[in-house]
């Protein structure tokens, strides 16, 4: 079970960072885990082999309309290959795989050593092999915006600027 949920989050994974989607995937999933974890009935319809593909798959599109096309293809996959029942797992490994993203962005392209050498500080204060992804966005002015799963450390001059704007227009 555990290669299998591998398989399947890796797969959703990639689908969703290749469309920059991969924060709302996440929540999706989490959501939908939630939602059939707290619901008994909701579980037997979609795990029992006596409904038919075709009626879970019509009740997942009414179930989580407004879903990404990505997620919502995954679940219709799930529902087709019979692995339902792997979701919660497949959200964990998801989780997992989301903590070690590292997104770090600059003002202009970084030297690969230096982009190197922050993806090894990372490991080594996490104590986790990270994924690194360098952006370039001419719009933080300058400095760094590294955000490793949900934290974010803004050491960006657009972003110290609009601080001293703060604080001036609190001063005043």
């Amino acid at each position: 079970m555990e290669e299998i949920a591998r398989v399947y989050s890796e797969a959703l994974f990639e689908v969703a960072k290749e469309k920059g989607d991969l924060d709302r995937v996440r929540e999706e999933l989490a959501e939908f885990a939630d939602a059939l974890e707290s619901d008994r009935d909701m579980q037997v319809f979609f795990f029992s082999p006596y409904f038919h593909t075709a009626e879970k798959r019509e009740a997942i599109g009414k179930a989580i309309s407004g879903a990404s096309e990505e997620f919502v293809n995954f679940l219709e996959l799930l529902i087709e290959k019979h692995r339902m029942p792997v979701v919660f797992r497949i959200r964990r490994q998801f989780e997992e795989m989301w903590k070690r993203e590292v997104t770090l962005t600059s003002a202009i392209e970084l030297d690969p050593e230096i982009a190197r050498k922050v993806g090894e500080e990372i490991e080594k204060q996490t104590g986790q092999t990270v994924e690194l992804t360098n952006r370039v966005d001419d719009g933080i002015l300058g400095g760094l915006v590294l955000q490793v799963g949900n934290m974010v450390l803004d050491a960006s001059i657009r972003n110290r600027l609009e601080k001293l704007r703060k604080s001036v227009a609190q001063a005043a």
